[in-house]
C-alpha cells in the first residue's frame, strides 16, 4: 500500500514539475500563432480616407500617407456592415436622422410643366375656293393678326366664273328670282361679304384677284403655305393661337395620382420672371395615363393678356396643401434615398454608439415636398444617412459591401478598387464605368446645359491656376447662373431626377461658397468639393467630350484633391506657379 501511495505521488508530481516546464511555452504558441493569424487577417486603411481597405501595409493610393491598421473594432461585424470613422465622417460632412411617423400636412407639391397654347382658342384660317396664292402678306411665324387684317390674294377661276354668274343673275333677278338668289348664296359660302356681293353687282366688273381677311384675332403660329402656292378648296393656310389665355400642362405620375383633383389652387413660377408668381387653379386631370412616361397631364388655365408666358416656357408649379391617404406613414428626406432602375435603397445606422452602417432597400411612395413616404423597408425610430449618402455608398462599394449598384455585395471586378483608388488612366466609353457610378441615358439638350456649367467650371479653374480671385468669383456666379438653367424636365424618370436634383445641391452649395470668398485659399478648399460632385454628374450624364479627371497627391495638405480638365497637360489649380505642374491624369471620361 505505501508502495502504491509513494508511486502515486510521484506521478503527480512529475505532471505538476512538465505543466510549470512546458505549460506556459504552450500557451506563448498557442498566442504567438493567433497573433499571426490576427496580423495574416489585418486589413490597413487610411486616416483621410477610411475607404481604402488593403491586406497589407503600404502608401494610400489617394494621398501617399502610410497605412495604418484597420480598428479592430470592426471585427465581428455582419457581411453586410461596414463601418467608417468618426474622422472621416466629420469630414464628409456625413449626417443622420431619426425615421419619423406622422401625419403629412400643409405640405406642397412641385411639379414641372410647360406652357402650350390654348387649345380652345387655337383656330386655322383656310381658303374658303380653290386657287393660286398672289400675294401673300403674312411674314413670318409669331406675326401679330387682328381680325378683318388682310392676309392674301388669291386668283381663283371658279371665283372668277361666280362672279359672272352674278352679273347676268342680276339682269334677270324679276324674272329668275330663284337662280339670283342661289348665286349670292354661294358666293356668301365662299366667304365674300354682303358689301362685297353689292359692290359685284353695282359695278358690274369681275374681280381677277380676291382678298382673303383674317376671322380672328391672334398670333400666327405655322405657316402652312407659301406665296405662288395652288391651294384647293378648304385648305388650311394658317394656324392662329389667341395667346390671352395659355395653357400651363404638368406632368403627375402614376403613385401621385390620387393627391390631386379639379380645382386645387396652384401658385405657378417661371425662371423668367423670378419675382412673379402666377395664381390659378387646377381645370383638367387628363383620364389617360401615357404608358412610356407613366404621367397623367394636369391642366392649368392661365390669363396671359400681359403676355408675359411664351409657349414652351418650362414652369414650376407649387400645390400647397397636399395630404396624403394614409393616416400615418414614415417619411423620409429625399437626400436619404438613392436609386438604380427600379431599386430604391438608404444606408441605415446600426448602432447608434458607433458609426457601423448597412444598405436597405425600401419602396417608396409619394413624393411629396422635400420627402418621400416609405412603404416598406423602414420602421420609426430607424436611424438612417441624410447628408453624404453617396459618399456612404461609396465607402460600402470600396469595403466590398451591399451598396446602390452592388446588391450582393464583393469587391467590384473593374481592376481598380474603387474610382477614387485608381492607379492607372483609363478610358469610358459609353459603357458602365466602376459599379459606383452607372451611365444614364438622357437627351442631348441636358448634356448641353451641363456642358453650360462645365465650360464655366473650365473658367473658374484657370482663375485659380493665375490665383485671380475676382475671375474665380466672376466664373462661379456664371456657372450658377447655367446651372440654374438646367432643365430637369428633360429628365423623363423621376429617379433621374433625384438623382440629378442631388448632385445640383452640392454643386450649388459649393459654387456658393467660391462666390461668396475672396480668400484664393477658401476658394481652392471648395474648387475641390465643386469638381468632386461635377465629375459624378459627368461621369453618370455624359457631355460628349473628352474631359481629362486629374489628381494631386500633395493638395489640400497632402490629402490629395482631384480636378476636371479638357487637356491632357496637367495644370494644377491648387497651387498656382509654385507648383503647376505637380498631379497626373487618373481618368478619361468620355462620354
Amino acid at each position: 500500500m505505501k508502495k502504491y501511495l509513494m508511486y502515486s505521488g510521484m506521478l503527480i508530481a512529475g505532471l505538476f514539475l512538465g505543466w510549470i516546464l512546458f505549460g506556459n511555452s504552450s500557451e506563448e504558441k498557442i498566442a504567438h500563432n493567433h497573433a499571426e493569424m490576427s496580423e495574416t487577417n489585418k486589413m490597413w486603411t487610411c486616416s483621410m480616407h477610411p475607404q481604402i481597405m488593403q491586406p497589407e501595409a503600404g502608401d494610400c493610393p489617394i494621398c501617399g500617407m502610410d497605412l495604418i491598421p484597420a480598428e479592430t473594432s470592426a471585427d465581428g461585424l455582419m457581411a453586410d456592415q461596414f463601418k467608417l470613422t468618426k474622422n472621416a465622417m466629420a469630414l464628409a460632412n456625413i449626417e443622420t436622422s431619426m425615421v419619423g411617423e406622422g401625419k403629412i400636412e400643409n405640405s406642397a407639391m412641385k411639379l414641372s410643366g410647360k406652357i402650350v397654347p390654348n387649345e380652345e382658342a387655337n383656330t386655322v384660317q383656310v381658303s374658303y375656293f380653290s386657287g393660286r396664292i398672289e400675294q401673300l402678306n403674312v411674314s413670318f411665324t409669331g406675326e401679330e393678326i387682328r381680325k378683318g387684317q388682310l392676309l392674301a390674294t388669291i386668283y381663283s377661276p371658279e371665283l372668277y366664273a361666280a362672279q359672272q354668274e352674278l352679273i347676268t343673275a342680276v339682269s334677270l333677278k324679276e324674272s329668275q328670282p330663284a337662280l339670283y338668289k342661289a348665286v349670292r348664296n354661294k358666293l356668301k359660302i365662299w366667304k365674300l361679304s354682303e358689301n362685297q356681293i353689292q359692290q359685284i353687282e353695282t359695278s358690274g366688273k369681275v374681280k381677277e384677284n380676291f382678298p382673303v381677311y383674317a376671322t380672328v384675332s391672334g398670333t400666327v403660329s405655322e405657316k402652312l403655305v407659301a406665296q405662288g402656292e395652288s391651294i384647293k378648296q378648304g385648305q388650311a393656310l394658317l394656324k392662329i393661337a389667341n395667346l390671352n389665355t395659355v395653357w400651363a400642362n404638368f406632368d403627375v405620375y402614376e403613385n401621385q395620382i390620387e393627391l390631386f383633383k379639379k380645382g386645387q389652387e396652384i401658385s405657378i413660377t417661371s425662371k423668367a420672371y423670378v419675382d412673379k408668381e402666377f395664381k390659378a387653379t387646377v381645370a383638367f386631370i387628363d383620364p389617360v395615363l401615357d404608358t412610356k412616361t407613366r404621367t397623367v397631364k394636369l391642366r392649368v388655365v392661365l390669363n396671359n393678356t400681359a403676355g408675359f408666358l411664351k409657349p414652351g416656357m418650362f414652369v414650376e408649379g407649387n400645390i400647397k396643401g397636399i395630404t396624403s391617404s394614409k393616416e400615418q406613414v414614415l417619411t423620409v428626406p429625399a437626400s436619404a434615398v438613392l436609386w438604380t432602375g427600379k431599386r430604391s435603397v438608404v444606408y441605415l445606422k446600426v448602432n447608434p454608439k458607433e458609426p457601423i452602417f448597412k444598405m436597405l432597400e425600401v419602396t417608396l411612395g409619394n413624393k411629396v415636398g422635400d420627402f418621400y413616404e416609405i412603404v416598406e423597408g423602414l420602421n420609426a425610430g430607424d436611424e438612417i444617412v441624410t447628408n453624404g449618402t453617396f459618399t456612404v455608398d461609396a465607402a460600402a462599394q470600396l469595403q466590398g459591401k451591399k451598396s446602390m449598384m452592388n446588391r450582393d455585395g464583393g469587391k467590384t471586378t473593374t481592376g481598380h478598387e474603387g474610382h477614387l483608388g485608381m492607379n492607372e488612366t483609363t478610358s469610358v466609353k459609353n459603357e458602365n464605368h466602376l459599379n459606383m457610378n452607372e451611365r444614364m441615358s438622357v437627351s442631348k439638350d441636358f448634356q448641353n446645359q451641363l456642358k453650360a456649367v462645365f465650360n464655366e467650371y473650365i473658367k473658374l479653374k484657370d482663375a485659380l491656376v493665375k490665383e485671380d480671385s475676382k475671375k474665380g468669383i466672376a466664373a462661379s456666379k456664371k456657372l450658377l447662373d447655367n446651372l440654374s438653367k438646367v432643365d430637369m424636365k428633360l429628365l423623363e424618370n423621376k429617379d433621374v431626377h433625384t438623382h440629378w436634383m442631388s448632385l445640383e445641391n452640392e454643386i450649388k452649395t459649393a459654387a456658393s461658397s467660391i462666390s461668396n470668398t475672396s480668400n484664393i485659399k477658401a476658394q481652392r478648399n471648395h474648387f475641390k468639393h465643386l469638381s468632386s460632385n461635377l465629375a459624378n454628374a459627368l461621369e453618370v450624364f455624359g457631355i460628349n467630350e473628352k474631359v481629362y479627371h486629374q489628381f494631386c497627391p500633395m493638395a489640400d495638405a497632402n490629402k490629395g484633391a482631384y480636378w476636371l480638365s479638357t487637356e491632357e497637360k496637367v495644370i494644377n489649380p491648387y497651387f498656382g506657379d509654385a507648383m503647376l505642374t505637380c498631379g497626373e491624369v487618373k481618368q478619361v471620361i468620355e462620354y
